[in-house]
């Protein structure tokens, strides 16, 4: 191929990039259209270069200066957004869709600004995040049935069938729409793409309101109090019995696991159980009381005190 068809070659192939949320807009009205799931899909491979889950830095640039460009009625570049045009974009639309203030946007704030079809968007229950990640391990026990330590794609698409039946959409979806929507989760959330979602990824897809542990005062940063102890014991003690067992011990470990691993599975779960309670006086009963608890946070603390750098 000669030098000028290889630049004709990238230069057709850059119009394309830069043109790729036109073909989402209506082309009178300039505002996006509704997508469906593999729409969604599309745009968020195409701009998730690295595949690592978040559209960051020059992938953010590139999608917001496409996103703006794309609505004019005339088909101009998106080099047009000037540098101190796409910093005063970046500001408002960071503090618009970015949730958790990260400096970069995730599937679920991706999610947030672009049309979907109703009944997809509901899955990624924006407004119903769970209380804890006592009832996360509840529910995976129950979409786990055949006790893997994965969810796979037809318990996959139960649990999808069962949150469509929640918000009464059930009947609105086909067999086919259920499978497309079930495809493009694992496609979403299925990180290191085994075909089925380990406990981290099934994690992102069903979010905790909150991981009480990530507080500063489990930090070490404060002294931490007969009060503080007290709360979590409560947080996780969901029956009130005097002690933490079976899913609610399981939930207060994955928010454990979560400060000092970002993926993992039900194995290392399970390895990080034995590991914990070996330093505590534990009950072969599978529970843990006050005490105990009490006795690994203050180890929490103290280890996050002596990570902290000493400031000369």
């Amino acid at each position: 191929m000669s030098i000028d068809s290889n630049s004709s070659a990238k230069r057709l192939n850059l119009e394309r990039a830069t043109n790729f949320m036109r073909q989402f807009r209506d082309p009178d009205s300039r505002e996006l259209k509704k997508l469906s799931a593999n729409q969604f899909m599309e745009v968020w491979s195409h701009y998730d270069r690295d595949g690592n889950g978040y559209i960051e830095g020059t992938e953010l640039d590139g999608f917001l200066k496409e996103f703006v460009s794309s609505a004019n009625f005339t088909d101009i570049s998106p080099d047009a957004v000037s540098d101190e045009m796409l910093v005063e974009l970046k500001a408002c639309f960071m503090e618009a869709y970015d949730d958790n203030q990260d400096g970069k946007i995730d599937i679920r704030e991706l999610a947030q600004l672009l049309p979907m079809e109703e009944n997809f968007l509901l899955l990624f229950r924006f407004d119903n995040p769970l209380e804890s990640s006592v009832e996360f391990m509840k529910i995976w026990r129950e979409y786990d049935t055949d006790g893997s330590g994965y969810i796979e794609a037809d318990e996959l698409k139960n649990f999808l069938r069962d949150l469509l039946k929640e918000a009464k959409k059930i009947n609105d979806v086909s067999e086919d729409k259920l499978i497309e929507y079930t495809d493009t989760m694992l496609q979403v959330f299925d990180s290191n793409k085994d075909g089925r979602l380990q406990l981290s990824e099934m994690a992102k897809l069903l979010p905790v309101k909150e991981n009480f542990l990530c507080r500063q005062v489990f930090k070490g940063a404060t002294k931490l109090t007969k009060d503080d102890i007290e709360r979590v014991f409560s947080l996780y003690d969901r029956d009130n019995n005097g002690s933490i067992e079976n899913e609610e011990l399981r939930g207060f470990l994955k928010d454990l696991l979560e400060l000092v691993k970002k993926d993992y599975d039900a194995q290392d779960l399970l390895e990080f159980e034995e590991t914990i309670l070996q330093g505590v006086e534990y009950s072969s009963e599978g529970k843990i009381s006050r005490k105990q608890l009490t006795m690994i946070l203050l180890a929490l603390a103290k280890h996050h005190q002596e990570e902290e750098p000493v400031t000369p």
